[in-house]
């Protein structure tokens, strides 16, 4: 394992302890489904960042695709909290491990671009080509089963929660 399978895991957990925040503050009953939705949101962006990461070699077309991802989801975060903070207190600790949610992609990013900075580029007719740079199946099966098992599954169930205690309170 590497440093940046370490990385990964922790912003893995990180949001793992920020669904855990959110029950512990009833977010069911509070911004409820508006801020779920958001975190739906932001997980898809991501989700679909790495995705396209696995997917092609790392190309600055690529690159490009993932900062402007990124960058969305920085203001769907944006989004996230404007929605919980009137309506629920967001704790200290919370707003800690939001730090870790909010850095770790762009993290991620910079280590995606940073060897295309250093490295001289192959000659090619497409900006993002799939090929020999896409990831292994360890890699895929690294990245995906921890993220699905640890932010996806913990995403939907709050999302059911808070959908149910919509429906509950009509």
């Amino acid at each position: 394992m590497t440093l940046w399978h370490g990385l990964y895991l922790l912003w893995l957990l990180a949001g793992t302890g920020d669904f855990i925040l959110h029950r512990r503050s009833a977010i069911d009953v509070t911004s409820g489904l508006h801020e779920s939705s958001l975190h739906l949101v932001q997980i898809g962006l991501l989700g679909t960042g790495t995705l396209l990461w696995l997917l092609f070699a790392a190309t600055p077309a690529l690159w490009l695709v993932l900062l402007a991802i990124v960058c969305l989801h920085a203001l769907a975060g944006y989004w996230d909290t404007r929605a919980a903070f009137p309506v629920r207190t967001i704790v200290p600790l919370e707003q800690h491990v939001h730090s870790i949610l909010d850095i770790a992609p762009w993290v991620a990013l910079g280590a995606i671009g940073w060897p295309l900075l250093s490295a001289t580029p192959a000659p090619s007719d497409e900006g993002v080509s799939l090929g020999p740079d896409s990831a292994t199946t360890g890699t895929w099966m690294f990245a995906l089963i921890p993220a699905l098992l640890l932010t996806v599954l913990p995403a939907l169930l709050e999302f059911r929660r808070c959908w149910r205690s919509r429906h509950r309170a009509r």
